[in-house]
Formats: C-alpha cells, structure tokens, sequence
C-alpha cells in the first residue's frame, strides 16, 4: 500500500515515539529514524533550497510533523542576497487531508514564500512508495 509522504512521515513518527517510550526501544528506535531521514529526499531540493531539510524531533509527533530549511535568496540582479531559515508545519485537516504552515522572516521575499507553499504541498500530497518494508 502505498501513502502520501506525510502520511507516511507521521506514521513513522509516532512510531519512534512509541518505542522511545518502550523497553525494547533501541533497534527499531534508530530503524524508524533512518527511514524518516530517507524520506527528506522526497522534499524539494535546488532552486533557492540548497540547504539540508531536518525534522525538529522535539516538536513533531503523529499529528505534527516539524521541519526546518535554509532558502537561498537572489535579488533582482541575480545575485545571493542573504539566507532565509524557514520552518514547516504540516497538520492534520479533516477537510482537505493537511494544513500546511510555513513561517520565517521573509520580509522582501515574500514571493518566495508562495513558492515554498505551492512546491512543498505538492511534495506532501504525493504518494511515495513505502520504506518500511
């Protein structure tokens, strides 16, 4: 069967949660986490996202999923102008499956925000092929 990425994400973060809480927690503790970390690459990167996505592990759980990542911002001439640190939030919605919910200090570059939120639904809404095989 095969899932979306973020239903997938939340199912394997709940179930590292669930064995860090058990006794047993060790090998399928780091199994959950390894294949969570695998899942990054189906995440954009490229185009302004030259960076390295990370979960905030001490935010997400099965119903928030909490990532962060740097956007490589250009100006108008086409040159780097600065770094912007962006955190994702993704949560369930009855109506539409997922919210997503990004923030960071964009200022100028808001443009760059809508981006974020058209390609990053779009990589959270696809379906992915199961790791946990």
């Amino acid at each position: 069967m095969d899932r979306k990425l973020y239903q997938e994400m939340a199912a394997l973060i709940g179930a590292r949660i669930a064995c860090y809480k058990s006794d047993d927690k060790h090998e399928w503790y780091l199994k959950h986490t390894e294949r969570l970390e695998k899942l990054l690459d189906f995440l954009p990167h490229g185009s302004g996202l030259d960076y390295t996505w990370h979960y905030d592990y001490n935010k997400s759980h099965s119903d928030k999923i909490v990532l962060t990542m740097s956007y490589h911002a250009m100006d108008e001439n086409g040159f780097y102008s600065g770094i912007i640190d962006f955190t994702v939030k993704v949560t369930p919605s009855l109506q539409s499956g997922f919210n997503l919910l990004i923030t960071g200090n964009f200022n100028e570059y808001q443009d760059v925000k809508d981006y974020l939120y058209d390609i990053l639904y779009d990589a959270f809404d696809s379906v992915v092929e199961i790791v946990c095989k």
